[in-house]
């Protein structure tokens, strides 16, 4: 017997498809094909308990390899104590592996496309059908790691300022923030007409219209101090290539600035630096760098500590030097009778260290 009535409507290609990794990235450990089968939408309708579904199978078969070539990370598990076995494979959509590139990014446009797309996955994900195949799946047995019905994938960003931002964009109105450049002891409040938001190098920025010099500024968004206040003032602009102009300026940036580093052979230092955008390795074992923010970059290479020796440019070392030594003269505690500048010989170890690789 089929698990529907003969009569259902044919199930569309996209709906089945939908249902298949709505289904997968429910659980955690994965499905079988039979459970698959029986209780996916646009295969539950044919699948006969007990009979043969062979070409039901070979439809998942091939569902498998349009789903994969769309990007979807589909997993095969195999049981420990069946390997070799085909007849317990489960299968899994990991929604950890569905992370972004970091060298991807989007303008304001085709964020709110994303949204929008993102918004009809979760109205597919609360249907009927899928709610039946999720309750159908659980009377089998499968737990999933959390509610699945009302899912839906998400540009995901750390910064406070991403979204106030962009919803500014979308209403076309000014908004005040407060802004610390580097080298600065203080932020500075800037009111800024946003243009667009883009992602450059893992890291978001707004290109936007600076109301103090009426000039196009792009900030990036880690800088900003506290809130963004949105007001009420709208402004217009005819700028409908801002986010393409402020990743070309920022490529030029990232391509024009150059660093030369010494990294420790087989080190953490030299396993993450030889996989940056555009590291090249010399003869000498040498990589050079691109960036497009020398202070950001030297947060980054004073992290590995004696791993990393900045050769050039001058002014990069010197950053990477003095975040060395605040980090030596902050974790160096005084102890109690100890005379001033007299240090113990595994401190003054410590200090060399720490100069080393600036």
């Amino acid at each position: 017997m089929t698990t529907e009535s003969s009569g259902a409507a044919p199930v569309a290609v996209e709906e089945r498809l939908f249902s298949l990794v709505l289904a997968l990235l429910a659980s955690e450990a994965g499905l079988t094909k039979n459970e698959i089968l029986s209780t996916v939408q646009g295969y539950r309708q044919k699948y006969v308990f007990g009979g043969d579904n062979a070409s039901l199978e070979r439809q998942f078969e091939r569902d498998k390899d349009d789903i994969r070539e769309l990007g979807v990370p589909l997993e095969t598990i195999e049981p420990l104590d069946e390997a070799g076995s085909n007849h317990h494979l489960r299968y899994r959509i990991p929604k950890g592996a569905y992370d972004l590139p970091a060298d991807i990014s989007f303008s304001s446009d085709e964020i709110a496309l994303l949204n929008l797309a993102a918004l009809a996955w979760r109205e597919g994900s609360l249907s009927r059908e899928s709610r039946h195949a999720l309750l159908k799946l659980q009377s089998l047995g499968v737990d999933s790691i959390e509610p699945v019905l009302g899912y839906a994938p998400r540009i995901r960003t750390r910064e406070a300022a991403f979204d106030p931002l962009t919803d500014a964009l979308a209403r076309r109105v000014l908004v005040r923030f407060a802004y610390l450049k580097p080298g600065d002891l203080s932020p500075r409040e800037r009111t800024v007409a946003p243009l667009s938001v883009v992602q450059h190098e893992g890291r978001w920025h707004v290109r936007g219209i600076d109301q103090n010099v009426n000039e196009p500024r792009t900030f990036l968004l880690s800088r900003i101090i506290g809130p963004v206040t949105r007001t009420r003032i709208s402004f217009e602009s005819t700028d409908d290539q801002s986010a393409e102009t402020a990743l070309a300026q920022l490529d030029e940036i990232w391509q024009r600035n150059r660093a030369e580093v010494d990294v420790r052979a087989n080190s953490d230092a030299e396993t993450r630096l030889l996989k940056r955008r555009g590291s090249i390795r010399a003869a000498d074992a040498r990589l050079t760098l691109h960036f497009t923010d020398l202070h950001l970059l030297a947060d980054e290479l004073a992290g590995f500590g004696p791993e990393v020796f900045v050769v050039s440019p001058p002014e990069l070392r010197d950053a990477v030097r003095k975040r060395l030594e605040l980090t030596v003269a902050t974790h160096l505690t005084p102890t109690p009778g100890r005379q001033t500048g007299r240090d113990e010989p595994h401190e003054r170890k410590e200090q060399s260290n720490a100069e080393e690789p600036a």
